[in-house]
């Protein structure tokens, strides 16, 4: 009896480890997706149509770009105004609207690129580093976000370098062309706000005075 009782422990401890061995542990997440998740990627599956418009103010000028776009099935309507719409589907891009398209990847690039940092392919991320912010002058978390010179693309070989928060959240950033050492754009990111579940920075100020915003944010989810 027992050693019918003692065969019984030992499979039960056995058939214990055995289990134990098969839960799988939880995946390590990257940078980019720690920066994607803090401003709400979670929710991006969900999203059937963003709509928004780009604006750029400087001293007196202004000028703004309106864009409604529905992700899983790629189509994009551009509101040129109220009684004027250009639809194209991102697929089957022609060369009329290659120039509309590029307007459209800058501006969307804009609004979302904690996104952009999981979304696109064959970048290149650097380990993360304590750095000096550019703009605010205090220490951030950096990251540097390199495209390849031959990954095709409207800017290859751009590169971005990212200043962010503890809480993952992107503050301020360096735009490179061409990887130069020099930089060609610094600005903020400010003025968060929670668009169904999308954490996005409304707001990119610029020493020179220059303020790119964006207005009339409408997430709709299916």
């Amino acid at each position: 009896m027992k050693n019918a009782i003692l065969i019984i422990l030992t499979t039960l401890c056995f058939s214990c480890k055995e289990n134990q061995k098969n839960v799988s542990e939880p995946k390590e997440l990257t940078i980019a997706e720690k920066i994607a998740n803090s401003h709400g990627y979670e929710h991006w599956k969900n999203v059937s149509k963003i709509e928004f418009t780009f604006n750029v103010d400087k001293d007196s000028s202004h000028s703004e770009r309106s864009w409604v776009w529905e992700p899983k099935n790629s189509n994009v309507s551009f509101l040129a105004d109220k009684d004027s719409i250009v639809n194209y589907n991102r697929t089957k891009i022609d060369s009329i609207k290659i120039n509309l398209d590029k307007s459209f990847i800058n501006d969307k690039f804009w609004l979302l690129i904690p996104f952009q940092l999981v979304w696109d392919k064959n970048t290149t991320i650097s380990a993360p580093i304590k750095a000096e912010s550019p703009i605010s002058k205090t220490q951030m978390n950096k990251i540097t976000l390199t495209y390849p010179s031959d990954g095709g693309g409207y800017t290859p070989g751009d590169a971005y370098d990212l200043y962010y928060g503890d809480d993952y959240l992107i503050k301020e950033w360096v735009f490179r062309r061409g990887n130069s050492e020099n930089p060609s754009l610094i600005n903020t990111f400010e003025t968060y706000q929670v668009y169904n579940g999308l954490k996005l920075a409304t707001e990119h100020k610029m020493a020179n005075g220059m303020n790119i915003n964006f207005t009339n944010i409408k997430v709709t989810l299916e």
